[in-house]
């Protein structure tokens, strides 16, 4: 029988490892759920797996388009949808990886989203309009549009605020009546990863440090010499943002480093927004247990029997 795994949980918690270890014990491949990993040249920032962990198991979904390439849920559902279903067919367990949730819902819940081309004249004046008005003024027109789209938004996602006001302006349909779902045909178990909150960010400091020793500086100067412009949706990640602001002149390194890490534990505190502790289709551990590898290899092996 066919089946699907995901790990899921805020960043730093270890979800990688975890996938890397059930690897090893079963046979599998990972498939990314990170909505940053899929961007060539952008390998410090978005934490990705080393080549050598990357040979100890295939990985999907990443390094699949260059920074100045349009990647949205719909290409990523049709890509990720191919690839789980290509793993399966070789009978192996596909684990779906990341920390991204409209990634990893799109694909537990079956989401289908119809392929829509942006509109580059109109995507320009929106994000013009932000760059005048403010990003706050384009969330509330979507919530005066569609409050329901806007309520799986983020009111800083400019960029999906964008494509749902780009969507309802070329179809004239609300971006939310444009989903439906079809659940998968297959057994799905969901692992989610969780750690008390001071020392995730005690974690998370200890990644952006390490980052910053890695070369995350001269990676952005690599991708600026490449051509690749800061405004590029790409480049507004954490890490790249204050890097390039850092290179402009506008932050110390002290204080690039600083904001790293206040967005990275604002982006942990929104992740769990994504993946609810209360939510009886996660099945939770405290990484910071010392049984918590042998119970999540229990459950797997329960689920695939």
């Amino acid at each position: 029988m066919e089946h699907l795994t995901a790990i899921i949980g805020p960043t730093a918690v270890g979800k990688s490892k975890l996938a890397l270890r059930l690897a090893q014990d079963f046979p599998a491949e990972i498939v990314s759920a990170d909505s940053r990993q899929v961007y060539r040249y952008m390998d410090i920032g978005t934490n990705k797996p080393t080549l050598a962990e990357r040979a100890m198991t295939a990985h999907h979904l990443i390094d699949i388009v260059d920074p100045d390439e349009d990647f949205n849920l719909a290409m990523y559902c049709q890509l990720a949808t191919e690839a789980i279903k290509a793993i399966q067919q070789k009978g192996k367990l596909p684990l779906l990886v990341g920390g991204s949730g409209l990634y990893v819902w799109s694909l537990v819940e079956g989401w289908k989203i119809p392929q829509i081309s942006p509109n580059p004249r109109l995507r320009h004046d929106l994000e013009t309009r932000a760059k005048q008005e403010g990003s706050y003024v384009l969330y509330k027109q979507l919530q005066q549009i569609d409050p329901l789209a806007a309520t799986k938004i983020h009111p800083s996602n400019t960029r999906r605020v964008i494509r749902a006001l780009e969507i309802y302006q070329m179809t004239g349909q609300l971006p939310s009546q444009l989903r439906r779902k079809e659940t998968p045909d297959f057994p799905i178990l969901i692992l989610g990863l969780t750690l008390e909150r001071g020392e995730l960010y005690r974690r998370i400091g200890r990644r952006v440090n390490k980052m910053m020793q890695s070369g995350l500086v001269k990676e952005v100067e690599g991708l600026l010499k490449r051509g690749y412009s800061p405004t590029l949706p790409s480049m507004s990640g954490i890490g790249y943002k204050q890097i390039v602001q850092l290179l402009q002149g506008q932050l110390s390194l002290p204080a690039a480093i600083e904001q790293i890490k206040f967005e990275t534990h604002r982006l942990a505190r929104h992740q769990y927004t994504w993946f609810n502790l209360r939510d009886p289709r996660i099945h939770w551990f405290d990484v910071a247990e010392d049984r918590s590898r042998g119970k999540v290899v229990k459950l797997v092996r329960s689920f695939l029997a």
